[in-house]
């Protein structure tokens, strides 16, 4: 499997694991997650697909992993103007880097 292909489907699988956690399945307490929990999870799911949708279009995706959370945020910045990527968008994205690395 190519390393493009590997890091979709490693997105994909993060953003359906995230959307069932911020569904409210019951946990051990039977709490559900709070409003801010679950619009976190959100941003971060929406943070992965929004990856794998856009940066894969040009190039292999990075892991997460191969930058720190600081060096990440030029990257994005740098990405926004070169994919015609809205605010909000790489916002999300940086987030869910920033967050999984």
């Amino acid at each position: 499997m190519s390393n493009q292909k590997y890091f979709a489907a490693r997105a994909a699988l993060i953003a359906a694991a995230l959307g069932a956690f911020s569904i409210g399945l019951p946990s051990a307490a039977a709490e559900k997650p709070s409003q801010k929990a679950q619009a976190n999870a959100a941003e971060f799911a929406r943070g992965a697909r929004l990856w794998a949708e856009n940066c894969n279009r040009c190039h292999n995706m990075r892991d997460p992993k191969d930058y720190r959370d600081e060096q990440w945020r030029p990257v994005i910045a740098h990405m926004r103007v070169r994919a015609g990527l809205s605010g909000d968008q790489a916002h999300a994205i940086l987030r869910f880097l920033q967050e999984s690395n």
